[in-house]
């Protein structure tokens, strides 16, 4: 890992010169235009006096610097303006004027009472893009709702899928639903600006936490219900099989996948199973399989049983069968390949000192990614982004006076 400054020379992604006003918190919006931020823009953070609700998520060195915080933020300058507050919300608009994207998470009808909503946003300046990141579609009868990726997975049916194959409904141990929507709010954030540079109009994008997990569930789990009438249950077995999960071998775990004719054939060949008189029909070939998944997948563990883990790996590496150690997050964060192609950075931050953090994964030709700004200090920036909007230092003296605006550092 190389050690890069607090503040990297700059480095032309394919978004510079894009200028958004991030008024994102928690993990769904700050993932979105971190990813944003890595492609170039330049993401401006407008926060609350409180900052961002994940600056106080342990652990962490310092008081608002926690580490989900640092691993979502960087490539991000923060402002602090209290919104309720005339004079901070006449800041806010002042650099919208000039923005490019405007993307919140915050409930509709705040923005609405904030008058921050995109009819007043567009009405200042129709080139924007504004994306709203919330719960629920606003014509449906959840609109308004709070939502949080706990409860979206859970009405999107994760938990109930769990506990189908367990026996205990359980959330998935990671944000799944906050980086699945972030990922999708970037992808269309990115398109509508491709819309406006064509066609030079801006518009409002809304995108709902609940119906794009919905989207991405069901894309898997439609199943029979995929057919009007329908013609069978929903859900797809495969993922569904109680024996689809790490193998347990001899003398640890194992993930592989045998999936395919030719890799079945391989698998067989390499057990001892060549001759195909020696094997259950439901083996036979693709179109059995699928037919009795539960079946294929307990014959599969118990074989499994019976090798060590490095007898398997040896066997499956000469087979060309995909297989792939069980990490944990140690293993995980300390993985050779990871470490070979650089997926960790080390940044260098003025509080926090020196931070690792997963950088961008894809590798571009001509416009990379990059880390350029450490995680912000909550207001760190409040002054240098007023003073590029043409405000005063008397400006911005009021502003702190008043209590609208938040200088950190």
């Amino acid at each position: 890992m190389t050690a890069r400054p607090t503040e990297a020379p700059a480095r032309k992604g394919p978004l510079t010169g894009v200028r958004i006003i991030d008024l994102t918190s928690v993990m769904m919006g700050p993932f979105a235009t971190m990813i944003l931020g890595d492609y170039g823009a330049d993401v401006i953070k407008v926060e609350s006096p409180d900052g961002d609700v994940m600056r106080h998520a342990a652990p962490m060195r310092h008081p608002r610097m926690g580490a989900m915080y640092l691993q979502g933020n960087r490539n991000k300058r923060s402002i602090v303006l209290d919104l309720k507050h005339e004079r901070g919300r006449e800041a806010l608009l002042r650099l919208s004027a000039t923005a490019d994207v405007f993307v919140h998470n915050v409930r509709p009808a705040a923005m609405q009472r904030l008058r921050l909503g995109a009819d007043d946003l567009l009405a200042l300046n129709p080139r924007l893009v504004y994306a709203s990141l919330h719960g629920f579609g606003e014509t449906g009868p959840y609109a308004g709702r709070p939502a949080y990726d706990d409860l979206i997975q859970g009405l999107t049916a994760l938990p109930a899928l769990s506990g189908q194959i367990t026996g205990e409904p359980r959330y998935s141990p990671a944000t799944m639903a906050d980086r699945i929507v972030g990922l999708n709010a970037t992808h269309a954030i990115l398109a509508a600006l491709l819309h406006r540079d064509r066609t030079g109009e801006g518009q409002a994008i809304e995108i709902p936490m609940f119906e794009t997990m919905a989207q991405f569930v069901l894309g898997d789990h439609m199943g029979g219900r995929s057919f009007d009438p329908p013609i069978g249950a929903p859900g797809y077995p495969r993922l569904l099989a109680p024996d689809r999960r790490p193998y347990r071998t001899s003398d640890g775990y194992l993930c592989a996948l045998v999936y395919t004719d030719k890799q079945w054939t391989a698998f067989f060949s390499a057990v001892g199973l060549a001759d195909e008189t020696q094997r259950d029909p439901r083996l036979k070939d693709m179109a059995a399989r699928t037919l009795n998944y539960d079946f294929v997948y307990k014959w599969f563990s118990e074989v499994m049983q019976t090798r060590s883990t490095a007898d398997w790996m040896a066997l499956f590496e000469q087979a060309d069968i995909p297989y792939g150690t069980m990490h944990d997050l140690d293993s995980l964060i300390d993985d050779p390949h990871l470490a070979a192609v650089g997926l960790f950075q080390e940044i260098q931050h003025p509080t926090e000192g020196t931070l690792r953090v997963t950088g961008p994964a894809a590798t571009w030709s001509k416009t990379p990614p990059s880390i350029r700004r450490h995680p912000p200090c909550l207001g760190e920036h409040s002054g240098e982004v007023l003073r590029e909007a043409g405000f005063s230092e008397a400006d911005i003296a009021e502003l702190v006076a008043i209590g609208a605006l938040y200088q950190g550092g």
